[in-house]
Formats: C-alpha cells, structure tokens, sequence
C-alpha cells in the first residue's frame, strides 16, 4: 500500500471511530424524556446517563495515551472500538437506568482508548505536507459527530425506538475493528514501561475534580461532597506532579509544559470547548422547552450550526498554512464569542427562527475553525515521539472542559431560572450565556498569546525564541 493510500484508509477509519465516539457526548440528551417514562427514572438518573460516559471519557484519555504508547497504538485503537461496541450493545439492551448508566461509563473508557489514538495515527500516516489538512479533518470529523449528536437523536427518538441511539455504534465498530487490525499501522511511542503509580494517580486526581464539577449542578458550588470531591482531586494531582519530576517513564514528560506554546493551547482548548458547549447543552434545550418544537424539529433547527463545520475544517486545514493557524484559532474563539453574545441579546420566549439564523452560522464557522485548528496547535510543540502523550493531554483538557462548561453555565442558569416555564427557562439562559461568551472570549485572549512554532508558515510574524517552544 502506498504512503499516500495508506494516509487516506487510517483518516477513514480513525476519523469514523472519532465521529462514532464523539456523537456519544450528546446523541442522548434528546432521548432523555423517553428514557425517563420507561424505567421511572430521577432526575438524577437521567443525568448521570448523560455524565456517566463524559466522566470516564475524560478521565482515561492520558492513561489511553499511555498505554497506546507501551502496548502498540493500533492494539489498543482497536480494543478501544471492541470495548465501546459491546457496551453500546449493553446500553441498548439495559433494563434499568442503573444498567444504562454502567454501560455508558464503559462506553466512556472504550471510546477514551479510541479518540486520542485515532488523531495519533492519522498523524503519523500522513506525509508531512498533508499533516495540518489531516488534523484539520480529523477535527472536522470528530466536532461534526458532538454537533450532530441531538439532530441524529431526536431523528431516532422521532421515528424509531430510544434503544437504535445504541444499537446504531454496533454494526459500525464491528466493520471498523477488524479493519483496523488488517490495515492500520502498528506505532509505539517512545515508552519502554509503563509508569503505574504515575497513571493511578493522573486517573483517580481527574475522577476527583470532574466528578466534584458533575455533582455541583444538582447540589451547588459549597456542598460539602463537591468541595471535598474536587479538593481531593486537587491534592492527588499534586502528588501526581511531584511523581512525575522524578519518575523514570513519567505519563507526561515535565518538559511539555516547560512549552509556553503547549501550555496555552491546551489553556485555549479547555475554555473554548468548555464555554462553548456548555451553552450548546442549554441552547439544545431551549428550542425544546422555551420554544416548544419537538426533537426533531430543535435538531433540525441547528442544522445550519452543526453543518458549517463540515464545510469549514477542510478550509481551515488549508489556508491554516497559509494565514497561520494561531490567528485563524483566535478568529474561531472570537466568532464563537460573538455568537453567544448574539443568542443571549435575542433570545426571547418566542424569538423568531430567523432571527436566531445569523447566531447559528457564525457559530459554526468558529466552531469548524477551533475544532480544526486546535489539536494542531498543541501538536506544533511536541516533538513526533510525543504525539500520543500531547493528543492525550489535550482531548483531556478538552473534555474537562466540556464537564466544567455544563457544570459553570447550569450553575448560573439555576441561580436565575428554571424549567417550570418558558419565561423562568429564558430568565436563566440569558446570563448563562453572557457568562458563556466572557469565558469562550477568554480563549481568544489566550490563543492571542499562543507563540509562534518553529514550523510556523510566513504568515505568523511574532517572534520567538527556542526556550519558548522548547519540548524536549
């Protein structure tokens, strides 16, 4: 197989595992409702169906990376998939919200295995003029299947039974998993043992703080049971650091963050992706709630969001090269940040679809950009051996996000509002998404002071120096 052929069969695959993994962030919210009358279901419940799978999603991806680095990247890729399958089908088949929540966090653990490794083989296949269109691709796929994950549910819900939001992954991850294993490389990172005290650490010091950020929704910021979970989290990771200064194979190398340039981005990762989807979780919900369309209908509606990406990342890839990709990632930050400030400005009880139009584009384009562009960022300061660690380190910071973005922007919506009716429900939303837009707009301001890699194109005229974007 040639290297070109080569490149395009593992972006196939690894970016159809991407989106298949990613639609799972939100593909149930809109099932919710459904699921709620079938087993008699808290409120609670429902909520950790939605949490349960972020949580251990978040939380594995660095302990993936690693292991992907000692076991083989296309082994675990495709236990990965194996794993995330069989617990779509368990979800499927669940007889109780207490199975449905256990199959979910499995599903979370397989689809950590597969995200981080699935963006490192597509950088490794592909040849270092095609490498920013790659990840640019990747990223297009992967933010497509969170954008479209309500549409494709309320789709199901709509016109089928809840159950086919699992069953769907089932017939996709037994296609991709042995083809996987036929035709992917098989690539090793630069670890010779893995450093187990290391990875305990990492995952359980991550458990702590988005499990603590989860439960703060439905019992508040000074709960003791939030402030003990996080503190703790805190305090593990701390030991982690420390460990990680002297261990011999250390999860991530002290040296990455010595990167001004790594440390930003994954800075800028975890506050665009956090305030970002934070208002999309709420926005989603607002087409349903305040507005009164169906699933359907709100998915439909948010067609002309989700779809941009699609169209926009290829373009990114391309002329990030051109323009540099630091500015356009702060362009997709500002573009964001002014669609949010757009939603919360006009949205009323019966705001006018139309007028919602103009938000919803703009907010795509920024998406399409950020989702294509971030991940490249982050990996311009490490060197090649470390790109399973930085992919992991990432995807980690951008999924934290996510959690810490639902859990800051529920908080501020229930100090103001409510479900009980369409006006209480806008009276929340509207200072949620003003806290939405400052903390997307923060990003912008970080990825503002992004440094210049060595490999920057002609287009990004900061200078630098060699200590900055030292990562090794």
């Amino acid at each position: 197989m040639s290297s070109r052929r080569g490149g395009l069969v593992t972006f196939l695959i690894a970016g159809l595992a991407a989106f298949m993994t990613a639609l799972d962030n939100l593909v149930v919210t809109t099932a919710l409702p459904t699921i709620q009358r079938q087993f008699r279901a808290s409120l609670e419940g429902l909520e950790w169906t939605v949490n349960s799978y972020t949580l251990t999603y978040a939380v594995c991806l660095l302990t993936a990376a690693v292991l992907g680095d000692r076991f083989g990247r296309r082994r675990v890729f495709v236990t990965g998939l194996l794993v995330f399958t069989a617990a779509s089908a368990t979800a499927a088949s669940a007889g109780s919200v207490g199975v449905l929540v256990a199959s979910r966090a499995v599903q979370g653990i397989g689809a950590a295995l597969v995200f981080p490794l699935a963006l490192t083989l597509v950088v490794t296949a592909a040849p270092p003029a095609r490498r920013g269109l790659a990840i640019a691709g990747f990223g297009g796929m992967s933010g497509l299947g969170i954008a479209l994950g309500p549409w494709i549910g309320g789709l199901i819900v709509e016109y089928g039974d809840w159950q086919w939001v699992f069953w769907i992954n089932v017939p996709i991850g037994l296609v991709l998993a042995p083809l996987a294993a036929r035709l992917l490389g098989a690539g090793r990172g630069p670890h010779d043992r893995l450093d187990v005290r290391g990875t305990v650490l990492v995952t359980a010091g991550l458990f702590g703080i988005v499990y603590g950020l989860i439960r703060s929704v439905r019992l508040g910021w000074l709960h003791p049971q939030v402030v003990l979970s996080v503190l703790a989290g805190l305090a593990i990771l701390a030991v982690f650091v420390r460990w990680e200064r002297r261990a011999a194979y250390p999860i991530i190398p002290p040296r990455l963050f010595r990167s001004r340039g790594f440390t930003l981005s994954n800075a800028v990762a975890l506050l665009v992706q956090g305030g970002m989807f934070g208002a999309v979780f709420l926005l989603t919900q607002f087409l349903q709630n305040a507005l009164g369309h169906t699933p359907l209908r709100a998915g439909a509606m948010t067609l002309p969001w989700t779809m941009m990406p699609l169209l926009v990342a290829p373009a990114a890839g391309v002329f990030g090269d051109r323009i540099g990709p630091r500015r356009l990632l702060t362009a997709g930050a500002l573009l964001q940040a002014a669609a949010l400030a757009w939603f919360a400005v006009v949205s009323t009880t019966d705001v006018a679809y139309v007028v919602l139009l103009p938000g919803m584009v703009v907010a795509g384009v920024g998406m399409g950009l950020f989702f294509a562009l971030a991940a490249r960022v982050a990996m311009d300061y490490v060197s090649t051996d470390e790109e399973g660690l930085a992919s992991g380190v990432n995807n980690a910071m951008r999924q934290i996000g996510v959690v810490l973005g639902v859990a800051v922007l529920s908080a501020v919506f229930a100090t103001a509002g409510g479900y009980a009716a369409p006006a209480r429900f806008v009276a929340g939303l509207h200072p949620a998404l003003w806290a939405g837009t400052a903390i997307v707009l923060l990003g912008a301001v970080v990825a503002m002071l992004v440094p210049r890699p060595v490999s920057a194109t002609p287009g990004e005229r900061e200078e630098t120096t060699l200590s900055t974007i030292e990562s090794g």
